[in-house]
Parts: C-alpha cells; structure tokens; sequence
C-alpha cells in the first residue's frame, strides 16, 4: 500500500476543505463546470471518473473466471453478501437511521437523497483498493482475482436493477434512463477500453509491462478521485456549514454496514469450512464498496448538489481507516478460524 494511499483520508479531508473554500472564492467557475453537460452527463465529471476506474479495471483478468470453482464456498459466501445481503441491509440501514432516527438533524429536503446515495454505495462491489487489502491479510489471491473478476461481470447486469428496485421501495424517483446510461458509461465502456488496453499491453510486453504501465497511471486514479471531491464540495460547501453534523451522521449507517457485512461473511466462511485465506478477502470484498462508480452514478442521477453524491463521498472518507480495521481483525482473529472443526476440516484436500 502505497504512502498515498495510505493517508486517503487526509486528503479526502484536505479536498472537502479546499473545495469548500474554492466554493465560496469562486462561485462562477463551478457554476459553469456543473453546466457542462450533454443528457445529462457531466463532462468534466465522465473524464475524471475514466481516469479513476479504467486503470483500476485494466487489474482485473477475466480470463480466471474459468477458476471460480477451486475456492466454491468462498465464491458462493461473498456473492450471497455482496448482492442478497449488502444492498438491501443498507437500504435498511438508510431508512432506520437517515429516514427515521436522524431525521430531525438533517436537511428534510435531502432525506431521500441521502438514502438513495447509500443504496447507490452498497450496490457495487469494490474492485481495486480490495486488491490491497487481500494482500493484508496474506489472501489467497487466485481467489481475490477470480471473484473480483466475478463481481465486475455480475455488476454491468445486476448493478441498475438493485438500485432501481431500492430506490423504488424508497419512494425515490428514479430516472431509469440516466440510471441505465451511468451503467454503459462507467461500467461498460471501462471494463471494453481497460480490457483492450490489457491485451495490448501484454502482448506488446508480457506482465511487466503491463506492471510498469499500472505503475505510472496509479496515481492518476487517485488523482481523478480527488479532483472529483474538491468539485463535489464546491458545490456541497453551503450545506456543510449550514449542517456540519451531516456527514457524521451519514457514516453511521456506512460503519454499521461495513462491519455486520464482513462479520457475516467471515462466520459464514468459518461455518462452511473454507480456509483462512480465502475468509479474509471474502471478508473484507463482502465488506467494501466500489466507490468510484457509486460517486460517479449518484452525480449522474441526482446532480452534484445532491445529497446522494454527499453519502458516497462520506463512503470514500471513511474507506481507508475503516477496511484496515477490518484487516487487523481478520489478522488477530486468525488463530480463532482456524480452531473450529470445519475450518480445521477445510486444511485438507478439496
């Protein structure tokens, strides 16, 4: 893990206080960037969003989806969190605390847009940063591969209608048009030019090359990222000062999801009898959120002055400080794994 992204949410923090200021100094300029755009696509927002997640999928090799069977249980334990559970435990979340516990403390006109920027968070599966935080906890990684690979496939046909059915149940207008749109533009279209680009690159240089080339652009994407939140707070600075509470409350619902999902799926892996490697990332990808296409649809559904672009941000805020957590948990409950019969069990040949 690289120094930078390492101190994520420094920056984070850093971005959410110049776009503020940048709001409030230059009022004009953010008017004119929100301005730019065609059916409802953002155009400044389309390219910082490209530089975020095209380098994160050129990672991805769909060709180990033909391996999803060597590790089933572990496979089968993080789709049932990632789409039976996680989505719709947010959902719940969001209406528990942001529609009803919370709702005096928040702007009431923002109620349902916050609710809809958390289901928008929770309906897609991280891709890139779980990668890191396999490797922290010593993961199997043709497993973290396989299923992240698998998660991406199932996320261009399942990510629109979880999100429609929810927001739907929320009594939340969606727009199904920009909804089914934000699916071609940041999931589709990524996963043909960072897959093209992959075989281009390995077949002009094999692996290393391919390695070198993520070396250079990674920053970018981090880069992009930023980019993205120093305009979302330009336009969000007025209703962060007016209500500084609300992205605390926000992260209520975000932690207790993040948490009961990866509690879930590590007991569920224990109880299936699945090893200690493949556990862990199950864990933590059952757990984590792709932040980037959630910041990117939530912008093109509700605008960036929406409080659903505001709750994914806060996902972003909290992603780095809050999976580590999870790690060191996965890591100091290891001994404890192990020791039920059906993980002692699963050491043996498959």
């Amino acid at each position: 893990m690289s120094t930078f992204e390492r101190y994520l949410t420094l920056w984070v923090g850093l971005c959410i206080l110049a776009g503020i200021a940048l709001g409030h100094l230059m009022p004009a300029a953010f008017q004119t960037i929100g301005a730019a755009e065609i059916a409802k696509v953002n155009l400044p927002v389309a390219g910082l969003i490209w530089l975020m997640v095209v380098p994160m999928l050129l990672k991805i090799d769909f060709a180990v989806l033909g391996e999803v069977g060597q590790h089933w249980r572990g496979i089968g334990v993080t789709l049932f969190i990632n789409w039976a559970i996680k989505p719709f435990s947010m959902a719940l979340l969001g209406w528990l605390f942001i529609g009803w516990l919370f709702r005096p403390y928040l702007p009431a006109a923002q109620i349902d847009s916050y609710i809809a920027g958390l289901i928008i968070l929770a309906a897609a599966p991280c891709t890139a940063m779980v990668f890191v935080w396999s490797n922290l906890t010593k993961g199997e990684p043709h497993f973290t591969l396989s299923q992240v690979a698998l998660n991406d496939a199932i996320m261009v046909v399942a990510f629109a209608p979880i999100v429609g059915l929810l927001l739907g149940l929320s009594a939340i207008i969606v727009p199904w048009g920009t909804l089914v749109l934000s699916v071609g533009l940041y999931i589709v279209i990524p996963v043909i030019v960072a897959q093209w680009l992959r075989r281009c690159l390995l077949a002009a240089g094999g692996q290393a090359a391919l390695e070198r080339f993520l070396a250079r652009i990674g920053p970018v994407s981090l880069l992009a990222l930023l980019a993205t939140l120093v305009l979302l707070f330009g336009f969000q600075g007025e209703q962060i000062i007016a209500q500084p509470l609300v992205i605390a409350l926000l992260a209520v619902p975000i932690l207790i999801q993040v948490y009961f999902n990866a509690g879930l799926a590590y007991l569920l892996n224990r109880i299936a009898g699945e090893q200690h490697c493949v556990a862990g990332p199950s864990a933590l990808i059952g757990a984590s959120n792709f932040f980037e296409l959630a910041v990117a649809a939530a912008i093109s559904l509700f605008g960036f002055d929406s409080g659903a672009a505001l709750a994914t941000v806060v996902g972003v805020l909290i992603e780095v400080p809050v999976m580590l957590s999870v790690v060191w948990i996965v890591n100091r409950s290891k001994a404890w794994y192990e020791r039920g019969s059906t993980a002692a069990a699963a050491q043996g040949p498959r």
